[in-house]
């Protein structure tokens, strides 16, 4: 079992910056692999970036590919989301997810384990 909590969320100016944090507790995070999908209102959940367990391989989606960095550092049992140069399509509640193993995967349902969220607005 993990147990996910995700901040860092807020309001935020098209352009501007946000860093998201999950932090992990319970077992051993680099067993893990992590994703960050987000869910913006009448709008189904979808991946944004994932990482492997140890850091070695990203994956974004297309729409934010070049502005958001995904991260972790086991030591500290965290991931980071850096989003950079957000814009309004940005606005959504981003959830943390895990999973076991190495393998990055995009759809939500290969995720067991997931945060409660953090609601991210942007303003035109």
């Amino acid at each position: 079992q993990v147990q996910l909590v995700e901040s860092g969320g807020g309001l935020v100016q098209a352009g501007g910056s946000l860093r998201l944090s999950c932090v992990a507790s319970g077992r051993t995070f680099s067993s893990y692999t992590l994703g960050w999908f987000r869910q913006a209102p009448g709008k189904e959940r979808e991946f944004v970036a994932g990482i492997s367990s140890y850091g070695y391989s990203t994956y974004y989606a297309d729409s934010v590919k070049g502005r958001f960095t995904i991260s972790r550092d086991n030591a500290k049992n965290t991931g980071y989301l850096q989003m950079n140069s957000l814009k309004p399509e940005d606005a959504a509640v981003y959830h943390c997810a895990a999973r076991t193993g190495t393998k990055i995967y995009t759809t939500r349902m290969e995720y067991g384990y997931w945060g409660q969220g953090t609601q991210v607005t942007v303003s035109s």
